[in-house]
């Protein structure tokens, strides 16, 4: 299992316009602290933790961040409307488009995509592949 996930940032105040216009609309709470970002799902007192975490913080050796080649983080929507929804917020806040959202071939017919990369570049997928809802094929 995945605890969690960090990427580098340069700019915490354009990242978090980035991540606020998406994470907390998937349930994820954020606090910034010295560290920078750290977004994670409410816990119940008593239950353990809901993984993954998601934090967005300054290099640890003080060089420039920079996004991974290949590297990509995927987020699940409740839906395809709140992929479109979180999309165009994203963009909204300052991400840039690598792909709209949609169905692609090379996936299965209910996997539902869009596709950005926030403002370090990191490359970032909201998507949804519920049954229920109309697939690439009908």
């Amino acid at each position: 299992m995945i605890a969690y996930v960090t990427v580098g940032a340069d700019d915490i105040a354009a990242a978090r316009r980035f991540y606020d216009a998406v994470l907390p609309a998937l349930g994820y709470a954020v606090t910034e602290g010295a560290e920078g970002l750290s977004y994670v799902l409410p816990v119940a007192p008593g239950q353990a933790p809901v993984l993954p975490d998601y934090y967005v913080k300054p290099t640890f050796d003080g060089r420039p961040a920079s996004a991974g080649n290949g590297a990509m983080v995927a987020f699940e929507a409740r839906n395809q409307a709140q992929v479109r929804d979180l999309h165009a917020a994203a963009l909204a806040a300052g991400g840039s488009d690598e792909g709209p959202p949609g169905f692609r071939d090379a996936y299965g017919p209910h996997f539902y995509v869009g596709y950005l990369r926030d403002p370090q570049g990191n490359k970032i997928a909201l998507f949804s592949s519920d049954p229920t809802e109309p697939g690439r094929d009908g």
